[in-house]
């Protein structure tokens, strides 16, 4: 069982800032879970440009408000407290917060920890194959 505290995470290495949000990863790839967990606060004013080309997302928004723009389909969406969206295509977006954002995320495949969002706007693809990859390939071989 993993048991963790957010004010614990946000005064270590988890906690990961960047321009215009920070986030503070309580699972990561290491905890083998899976997926990653974290939570995120993006703040008011920013015009955050994403393309996670590696990940699929999903993503709670527990308090707050802004928008959200598909750059592939050009809808707009509005989030506040309550809504869910998930990036199941690894859709093109911008999130537009009106107010601080606060939500809760998960990526599959799990972040390692310290990604910041390239100039794509994506996280890097984690490239390392760990033993359980290595050995589910080798039997499927």
């Amino acid at each position: 069982m993993i048991v963790r505290q957010l004010k614990e995470i946000r005064k270590s290495d988890r906690h990961v800032e960047s321009k215009g949000w920070h986030s503070d990863r309580l699972l990561l790839k290491d905890d083998d879970m899976g997926f990653s967990f974290h939570v995120t606060t993006m703040f008011a004013g920013e015009e955050l440009h994403m393309h996670y080309q590696n990940h699929l997302e999903a993503v709670l928004v527990l308090k707050g408000a802004g928008t959200i723009e598909d750059l592939g389909t050009g809808l707009t969406h509005e989030l506040k407290a309550g809504v869910m969206y998930a990036l199941n295509n690894n859709d093109k977006h911008i999130v537009r917060p009106t107010e601080d954002i606060l939500c809760a995320c998960v990526f599959n495949p799990p972040v390692t920890g310290r990604e910041v969002h390239d100039e794509s706007g994506a996280y890097p693809a984690d490239t390392a194959i760990d033993a359980s990859d290595a050995r589910e390939r080798a039997l499927a071989e």
